[in-house]
Parts: structure tokens; C-alpha cells; sequence
């Protein structure tokens, strides 16, 4: 890796020309952050209008520039109380600042994906970011790869939108 190759998630954002994506595979990631937020949602509480303010200031100035941000999540059916939050909160408040969502729903259906295929970013189809979790969802860290692992993760993107449906068609039919 050269020095001036991306070496934590930050640089990666700092740093991308076109695009971002983002493979979420676990159904509860309420140890790794917005857990006042996690909090109120399950204590029904409307959503605050400052929500997310820092992740949507990051997404709106990258989709404001050009750059695309998007994101694939495998999931089954019925939703985790987490995923309800996530994409009822999240992904809503998200997508006003021009990210992209898209499910893959495989409640009825194999996973087209390895199953050790697990969250990762990717940035520019060059490099990618492998994230790790404990089992209970907390995040225990990223590794950025040297841009030569890219090609497999395209791939793992690549199946996973084409067996993927934007998420506002799949709410509409799942919302719960």
C-alpha cells in the first residue's frame, strides 16, 4: 500500500470519486451506534427532526458532488425490532440526502451470496473495506484491503443488486 492509498473507512470517504456501496448482512447492529436513537424508537417515540444529521451532511455532500452512495441489505422476513429502526428510520431519513437503498429479501428465496460474504464498503469498484461485528452486533473494526482484493467484492455487489429490489418497493409491500 502506498502512502497515499486510503488506510481507515475515513480516508475511503475522504477520498472517493464515484461511488460508495455498502453490503449490510446481519439483522441488528443496535451495540454499534444510534443507540439513544435504537432507545426512543423502541420506546415509540417519534423520530427526532435532527436525526442522523452527521451521516446525512456526509451523504448530502458526496450526492450533492456527483458521487453516488448506495447500499444492499440481505434480510429475512419477519423484521428484527432493529431492522424495523433501521429502515424505518434510517433508511428513510437517509435516502432525503440522496443515498440509495435496495433489498435482498431471501426469506423465500437461497442466498445468491457465500454465506461468508459479510458487511463490507466499496469504493470506486477498487478498493474494499471488509467490516467485523461480534456476534451480538457490536462493531469491532474494518480492514481496508490492498486494491488487488477489489474484483471479489465487485462481484459480491454485482449479485447482490442483481437479486436486489429498491427498498421503497419492497417497503411498500413489507413495511411493518
Amino acid at each position: 500500500m502506498t502512502s497515499s492509498a486510503p488506510r481507515s473507512l475515513g480516508d475511503l470517504f475522504d477520498t472517493f470519486q464515484r461511488e460508495a456501496f455498502r453490503l449490510e448482512t446481519l439483522d441488528d447492529y443496535s451495540r454499534s451506534g444510534s443507540t439513544d436513537a435504537y432507545r426512543a424508537f423502541l420506546d415509540g417515540q417519534e423520530r427526532p427532526a435532527d436525526y442522523n444529521a452527521d451521516w446525512l451532511d456526509e451523504v448530502r455532500t458526496h450526492t450533492e458532488a456527483g458521487r453516488r452512495m448506495y447500499r444492499v441489505h440481505v434480510l429475512t422476513r419477519p423484521l428484527t425490532p432493529y431492522l424495523r429502526f433501521e429502515l424505518g428510520w434510517g433508511y428513510v431519513t437517509n435516502a432525503t440526502a440522496g443515498e440509495e437503498f435496495f433489498i435482498l429479501d431471501v426469506t423465500d428465496r437461497p442466498n445468491p451470496l457465500p454465506p461468508d460474504v459479510g458487511d463490507f464498503w466499496l469504493t470506486d469498484s477498487t478498493t474494499a473495506a471488509p467490516m467485523h461485528y461480534s456476534d451480538d452486533g457490536k462493531f469491532l473494526g474494518v480492514d481496508v484491503l490492498p486494491d488487488e482484493r477489489a474484483t471479489e467484492f465487485v462481484g459480491y455487489r454485482d449479485t447482490a443488486l442483481a437479486h436486489a429490489e429498491p427498498f421503497e418497493d419492497w417497503w411498500a409491500k413489507h413495511a411493518e
